[in-house]
């Protein structure tokens, strides 16, 4: 089958989304089905409109000149719709599978118009709670109710629809949708890339000072709703219970110029570490050095809904993990038993937690077999990605809409 997949970015940049879509991608290839992507306005600038990336073909779309909301919004789905139908034109797919954000959806709805072709809309997040999380907009805003709006139609006009996890669809099946029309596709590593955990690294845990020390550690974004600044306020705690204790911060973003103020004024400042943005290729030595990974997320309705990749990439490379206790987390992490949950927003039950498990090392090495067994067993892309293709041969069978031409390869296939 061949599979036109429709995204607000790709690779080369690296982000939670970007490996996500690596991941399904190439396991898609490995199925044997014919696969390309392209990549919205928001992907920036590009060195070509077409080119290979770790073995995808990846479409560019150019960017837009900026513009206010909502004209700016309209005229990036106006561009990004143009370049998905001369990409159909050229790839012939048979189904089209667009990923969060909503534009996407809105682009793809509007270059199939005049191409019928079965759309998959997969949700990651709702963009409008993103917003919210990212700090860049607000709940109840005008625009918030409108990007609500515009999800939900769009999620009406699609053949079917995938979310990454239950909170999302249980948010879809309460606005109306059909149970029926809805897949969970849940997160996943990719283990044949980030499935065996390297030997510590010394010669990386001399340089960042943490040699024999106890390390906890963050490896991601620097949002605000991790709740970083919560994992930062509870290290005096965590010195005072375990003089030897190291953070380990790894990763950037739009707050990380405040994290580092904070970490400074801490009388804790001696004990943390940032490392900055790493290659992907090289988060593997980090991981390394790590004894637990903390996962401070606060607690909103954008953490309540929806699943992360950290916590599963981590239990993949035999870390222990400790989370606070918000819905998405939930759903990944048993607590006791693959994980340690602890009360969001709170850095005391953040310190007590992380505590607790470094004075009782004995259940170390069974937990972190029970962590990577359950990645193995039900987040391995491997098999994860096997849940798309009954949803593709059943929106493609029923096939009232379909183009009519032949489907074979194109000169530049």
């Amino acid at each position: 089958m061949r599979i036109l997949h429709i995204l607000d970015h790709g690779l080369p940049l690296q982000s939670g989304y970007t490996f996500r879509t690596r991941a399904i991608l190439t396991a898609q290839m490995r199925r044997g089905h014919d696969v390309a992507a392209v990549t919205g306005t928001r992907h920036g600038v590009a060195p070509a409109a077409e080119e290979q990336v770790d073995g995808i073909r990846f479409y560019r779309t150019d960017p837009v000149a900026p513009a206010p909301a909502p004209i700016g919004e309209w005229r990036e789905i106006a561009a990004f719709a143009r370049r998905i139908a001369t990409v159909i034109d050229d790839f012939r797919p048979d189904v089209l599978h667009a990923h969060s954000p909503v534009l996407d959806a809105l682009a793809a709805l509007r270059a199939i118009r005049r191409r019928p072709l079965p759309l998959v809309y997969e949700i990651r997040a709702f963009w409008e709670d993103a917003a919210v999380g990212n700090g860049t907009g607000s709940e109840g805003s005008w625009r918030y109710r409108l990007t609500r709006m515009l999800e939900t139609w769009a999620v009406r006009r699609a053949d079917a629809v995938a979310v990454i996890c239950d909170g999302l669809r249980s948010d879809l099946i309460a606005r109306g949708i059909a149970a029926d029309k809805l897949l969970v596709s849940p997160n996943g590593v990719d283990m044949t890339l980030f499935g065996d955990p390297l030997p510590p690294d010394a010669a990386l845990a001399s340089e960042l000072g943490v040699a024999g020390a106890e390390t906890i550690g963050f490896i991601g974004s620097f949002y605000d709703y991790e709740g970083l600044d919560t994992l930062i306020a509870a290290m005096p705690a965590l010195v005072a219970a375990r003089p030897g204790i190291r953070l380990i911060l790894v990763g950037g973003g739009p707050m990380e110029a405040a994290l580092r103020a904070q970490a400074a004024a801490s009388p804790a400042a001696d004990a943390i570490r940032f490392v900055g943005r790493v290659p992907h290729a090289q988060v593997e030595r980090y991981y390394s050095l790590i004894d637990v990974l903390v996962y401070p997320r606060k607690a909103m309705r954008l953490t309540d809904l929806v699943t992360p990749l950290k916590p599963l990439e981590a239990m993949a490379q035999r870390r222990l993990v400790a989370a606070s206790n918000v819905g998405g987390h939930r759903e990944l992490i048993r607590d006791g038993d693959t994980g340690t949950l602890f009360a969001a927003d709170d850095p005391s039950a953040l310190a007590a937690a992380v505590a607790a498990l470094f004075a009782d090392r004995g259940g170390w090495d069974a937990r972190r077999a029970r962590g990577r067994a359950f990645v193995e067993s039900e987040r391995d892309w491997a098999s994860n990605v096997a849940r798309y293709d009954p949803v593709y041969q059943k929106i493609t069978q029923i096939g009232a809409r379909k183009a009519p031409w032949s489907r074979s390869p194109s000169t530049s296939a």
